[in-house]
């Protein structure tokens, strides 16, 4: 018997929201597949092999950047433009559905609570609106002045005006949305020199990053500090302090490097720094050859890519907030205070545990994927960890092996960047809404520890 449409309705309703998120991103990425299989997405005669289409479409919608082809000249302009909708789709998608999350942690009002009086008041769909609206309108704001700005440089490099506008508008998306995809071979390389490109490239990365929480608050309250959230302060403490101490480390680990910053001018070698330190966080452009840098590098490179940026944002990683939930229990720790607190305020025990559920999956799934590609191919380590954490974190950056280590390992990555995306949003989703209550608690025992 067929059930009325209604029917459906109610039952999509009635999900899990982290089953709706998991269930959206999965057509989201069967469609991009499908588009970028069609021979009129390939330059040349035949269609796109089901890896290379498989593999860019996920790229795309889980806004990563890595490549296993070359994005200016093996794709059409079709399929540019629909890389450029599965990286708009795919940010705005996760942002829109983390942000109803943090909306509701922000308000300090219990889920049962706010679900209950959305009901009552039928305020649900309207609050939805609000949400959707606030975040396509910061999105075009900050897409668009970075498109003209970037449209501007292109045009004064001589391109024409119709495919400096294209170029302009299609890095202004992946830019904002964290994507790190160029239509440049080379990626930005080409421009290594060039603030004019990079600096707002740079821009777009940190705003998206942010999140909308703290851009929403920002933007009512930025003349009253005192009124920010403990939110907004780790998110914009941390951001400022990650992106600072990854300048730094770059700047001093390739300075002398004759393969990256050794051969750049002083202010080139502190702009390049900086612009990695940024792209790092979860972006994706590259500026230099990244296989030429220093194994210590790397493993700085991993730490700020599993770290990623603000919750409700377009960046990956577990975000800095975790990351700085997971210091504090260290110092609370070790100083031996009785509770957790942040910037005056205590951290509930449940966002203890969350924070370290999100970092033990995180650190395991990387683990695993690290040793069953190791066992696939002949890399070393270190690559395969930067490899590894640059997909599950939705980076994009790469050492230059993602188009040579075989279907199999290309399958991890591809498994890897959808758990990156959807993964963090939905297990932090489950926990935070999970509705188990416990009528009872069983006697205490301390196991030794250490």
């Amino acid at each position: 018997m067929r059930r009325p449409r209604g029917d459906l309705l109610a039952l999509l309703r009635r999900q899990h929201p982290a089953r709706r998120i998991f269930a959206g991103f999965v057509v989201l990425n069967l469609v991009g597949w499908g588009l970028l299989m069609l021979p009129i997405s390939r330059v040349g005669e035949g269609a796109a092999t089901w890896i290379e289409a498989l593999f860019t479409a996920v790229s795309a919608a889980c806004v990563t950047g890595l490549t296993v082809v070359d994005t200016e000249t093996y794709w059409t302009p079709f399929g540019h433009v629909v890389i450029a909708g599965l990286i708009q789709l795919g940010g705005l998608g996760v942002m829109v559905f983390a942000s109803l999350i943090g909306l509701l942690v922000l308000r300090r009002l219990s889920v049962g609570a706010r679900i209950g009086a959305a009901q009552e008041a039928h305020t649900g769909l309207g609050d939805v609106r609000v949400v959707v609206r606030s975040i396509l309108r910061i999105a075009l704001i900050v897409e668009g002045i970075v498109a003209l700005a970037l449209t501007l440089r292109f045009l004064a490099r001589g391109e024409e005006l119709g495919h400096a506008l294209w170029l302009g508008a299609f890095h202004a998306i992946s830019s904002y949305n964290n994507a790190g995809f160029a239509l440049f071979s080379d990626n930005m390389m080409g421009f290594v020199d060039d603030p004019f490109i990079l600096l707002p490239l740079a821009f777009a990365t940190i705003v998206g990053g942010l999140g909308l929480p703290v851009i929403v608050q920002l933007l009512r309250h930025w003349r009253t500090p005192r009124r920010w959230t403990m939110h907004v302060w780790i998110v914009l403490v941390g951001t400022g302090l990650l992106l600072v101490g990854g300048t730094l480390a770059i700047a001093v680990l390739e300075w002398a490097n004759p393969g990256t910053l050794g051969p750049q001018s002083t202010g080139t070698r502190v702009l390049e720094a900086f612009f990695h330190s940024v792209q790092t966080r979860t972006a994706g452009f590259n500026a230099l050859d990244i296989g030429q840098m220093r194994p210590e590098t790397w493993l700085v490179m991993d730490a700020l890519m599993l770290i990623g940026g603000g919750p409700a944002g377009t960046a990956g990683g577990i975000k800095i907030t975790t990351f700085a939930v997971l210091g504090a229990i260290i110092l609370a720790e070790v100083r031996g205070d009785p509770t957790v607190t942040m910037f005056g305020k205590r951290l509930s025990r449940a966002v203890h545990r969350e924070a370290i559920t999100v970092s033990l999956l995180a650190v395991g799934v990387v683990a695993v994927a690290t040793f069953s590609i190791m066992l696939l191919t002949e890399l070393d380590l270190d690559r395969v960890v930067f490899e590894v954490v640059s997909a599950f974190g939705t980076v994009g950056l790469s050492t230059g092996i993602t188009a040579t280590i075989g279907t199999p390992s290309q399958l991890i990555l591809v498994a890897l960047m959808f758990l990156g995306r959807v993964g963090t949003v939905t297990v932090a989703t489950t926990l935070a809404l999970r509705p188990r209550t416990l009528a009872y608690e069983l006697p205490k025992e301390r196991p030794i520890i250490g």
